[in-house]
């Protein structure tokens, strides 16, 4: 583990139109003492090829393909796998940082002695460019505040590998597997601090799976029934909250 190295961790499915920007916004950071490792989960695209050739110009871009496509959790949980640094934060491939995101929480993350840290973001449009909508984060959250709200962003996230261990930061095999991690870990008794401050864009294409209402509503279902095993009035309890949150977020 290489102290203040702060591993990123992106899986990329057929994101060769998103690719570029992205990591430029990686490029373009303040902080510079960080590796970049893009686990390609099979694209049919030219995804891997782009990589590759960002690679030959900055060493610190580490290319990797998966064997065979497996999903983003398991793109993740390699990248994880390989990660070198102290730090580690995940970038989705679409998604963008602002210059100073590095910078601003991994100082907040040692601020709080924190294991565990998050930011706020601005809701974007497929170009990546935001539309004003900027989503605030509580100072803290523990498990039972997160079940109500889905206020973490996997962009966002900040752990510190030197106070929480890669097995508890690896992703399960579900859908919505970033908010069932994030419950995991608050769980086993962390607390994760937010940085209210706009660090990141959230690019939500028109037709992507996130923007779709009952799909959400069947995930967050799940989690609850399945993956955290809560009685039905305590499901109910918690998804009214989360539905109001959910909400106020988007409009």
């Amino acid at each position: 583990m290489i102290n203040d190295l702060v591993s990123i961790v992106m899986p990329v499915f057929h994101a060769e139109a998103f690719l570029e920007k992205t990591v430029e916004t990686v490029q373009e950071q303040t902080y510079k003492n960080w590796e970049l490792i893009a686990v390609d989960d099979c694209s049919g695209d030219g995804s891997f090829e782009l990589l590759c050739r960002l690679a030959e110009t900055d060493g610190r871009i580490r290319p990797v393909r998966q064997e065979h496509n497996q999903g983003a959790a398991a793109s993740r949980n390699k990248g994880v796998e390989l990660a070198q640094g102290r730090y580690l934060a995940y970038l989705d491939a679409d998604d963008l940082w602002t210059k100073t995101k590095l910078e601003k929480e991994l100082a907040f993350l040692k601020e709080k002695q924190a294991a565990f840290a998050f930011t706020g973001y601005e809701f974007g449009d497929s170009d990546g460019v935001g539309n004003g909508k900027i989503v605030h984060v509580p100072e803290t959250l523990t498990y039972k505040k997160a079940l109500s709200r889905t206020v973490i962003f996997t962009t966002t996230v900040l752990f510190d590998l030197q106070k929480i261990s890669k097995e508890l930061v690896c992703m399960p095999q579900v859908k919505s597997e970033d908010t069932a991690t994030w419950w995991r870990i608050l769980r086993n008794g962390y607390t994760a601090y937010g940085l209210d401050e706009n660090l990141a864009v959230y690019r939500r294409p028109a037709k992507s799976l996130s923007s779709n209402k009952l799909e959400a509503i069947r995930r967050i279902w799940y989690l609850y029934r399945k993956q955290e095993g809560l009685s039905l009035f305590t499901s109910l309890y918690h998804f009214c909250f989360w539905a109001l949150r959910a909400v106020a977020r988007r409009v």
